[in-house]
């Protein structure tokens, strides 16, 4: 029985032991038989990513300041508008026109020829560059240098008329009487000569240039002193699609009809021979004779 009761001793004592052991091992943070202790639950693993703190974007525009709109900033100051020009306006005709200052006008033009009637040629022709050159020298003489010296005759508006009137024969005489380049009459070239103290030659093709662009000159200031405040300007930008809106067309028209049928006095402007107008205005910009 002693002998039991040693070796059930002997056993009790060493579960003792062994117990107190492993509660040693546990108070150290090691495991029973060298094994790594477990890692408490309040740790992270150094291998496990790490959970970052979510950081609050910065905010972006709206989706229609991105398709855009403007973003709300310091207004800035609107641009100021140009001014107009008042160089470039556009001078109204008047709707009665000042009492003519020009006692001094020339005849009424000849009634029209048959049109069965042929024109007849004579003399020697000039050539292009002949018509070309007499017609620049006349476009760049001053008419009026003392009353109107501003007054110039386009060249394009010069080389249009006598492609019109002529097709820039020289020798042509029409059966209306008009004679050379500009188609000058007879009588209309005395009255001027007598005028301007001026001895031009009609038949000569220089001096039928220097005829032709002096009689625009005389419609100018004529036309332009009555309707439109003395404005000489024969610019075609001043014109709208009213024939009698601008000086230059009632120029063209009055070459053409006389004066008095333009511009006659208590009445407002005409243009009596729109046709004519238009076809001097077309050629202005498109004549073949701009490239002679």
């Amino acid at each position: 029985m002693r002998a039991r009761t040693g070796r059930v001793g002997a056993v009790v004592l060493a579960g003792l032991l062994l117990a107190g052991t492993v509660v040693g091992c546990a108070d150290r943070g090691e495991s029973p038989q060298g094994q790594a202790a477990p890692v408490s639950v309040t740790e992270a693993p150094t291998d496990a990513p790490v959970e970052e703190a979510i950081v609050e974007p910065t905010p972006s525009p709206s989706s229609v300041a991105s398709m855009g709109a403007a973003p709300s900033r310091t207004a800035s100051p609107k641009p100021t508008k140009k001014p107009t020009r008042t160089t470039s306006a556009a001078p109204k005709p008047r709707a009665v026109p000042k009492p003519p200052t020009e006692t001094k006008v020339p005849p009424a033009p000849p009634k029209p020829a048959p049109s069965s009637c042929k024109p007849s040629y004579k003399g020697t022709q000039a050539t292009r560059a002949q018509a070309k050159a007499a017609l620049s020298d006349a476009a760049a003489r001053t008419y009026w240098p003392t009353s109107a010296p501003d007054i110039k005759i386009p060249l394009d508006l010069l080389r249009a008329t006598a492609w019109q009137e002529s097709g820039w024969q020289s020798n042509i005489y029409a059966c209306d009487g008009g004679v050379g380049l500009m188609q000058v009459m007879p009588a209309t070239a005395t009255w001027m000569n007598q005028r301007f103290d001026q001895s031009y030659q009609i038949d000569d093709y220089r001096d039928n240039a220097y005829l032709g662009a002096n009689y625009l000159a005389w419609l100018t200031k004529y036309i332009g002193d009555m309707y439109f405040e003395s404005d000489f300007r024969l610019d075609a930008d001043l014109c709208t699609a009213e024939l009698n809106s601008c000086l230059l067309n009632a120029v063209i028209s009055a070459y053409n009809f006389g004066h008095g049928a333009v511009a006659q006095e208590g009445k407002p402007l005409a243009i009596p021979n729109p046709s004519y107008v238009r076809n001097v205005r077309a050629l202005m910009t498109e004549c073949v004779c701009l490239a002679y």
